[in-house]
């Protein structure tokens, strides 16, 4: 077998990382709009499902997000005030500023699903007002990632 070099293996992993983060949160978030309509038990469970494939696929990617990347940075030499590297760092945190209200919002409908589910007790309206907010702050983390997979691709020149 032929041996990989350092930066080979971060930049894969960097790859596979960002591909987790984008199709991990997109397959999640489909998964659990997909049961809004649903009753209680079903819901709980896409809720559930959400919270953890958040926990185990999404979190570390978010983690290896800025390790891999700042390695290759250094490794290739990229000024960290190039545009397109500015640009990416900053729609990356803006998804992360909508990410974590977005887990947060996960966690408060499962327990409310949990509740409705073994007792009853359920205020649909405020689930309702917490789906909402949760799907308003899917989009900007979206479309922010998916500059960041261009301006990664691309690496514009401006």
């Amino acid at each position: 077998m032929r041996h990989i070099d350092s930066y080979s293996l971060i930049k894969t992993i960097h790859i596979l990382s960002a591909t987790v983060l984008f199709g991990t949160g997109l397959g999640i978030a489909f998964f659990f709009w997909s049961a809004r309509q649903t009753d209680d038990r079903a819901r709980l469970f896409a809720a559930r499902t959400t919270v953890r494939a958040d926990f185990l696929f999404t979190l570390p990617a978010v983690i290896l997000q800025p390790l891999t990347g700042a390695w290759l940075m250094t490794k290739s030499e990229i000024d960290i005030h190039t545009p397109w590297i500015l640009i990416s760092v900053s729609l990356y945190f803006l998804a992360g500023l909508c990410w974590v209200p977005v887990v947060w919002l996960q966690i408060k409908m499962k327990n409310m699903l949990e509740t409705a589910v073994s007792d009853g007790g359920f205020d649909r309206q405020k689930y309702e007002r917490l789906r909402k907010m949760w799907f308003l702050l899917g989009w900007p983390a979206f479309l922010g990632l998916v500059v960041v997979f261009w301006l990664m691709v691309t690496k514009p020149a401006w």
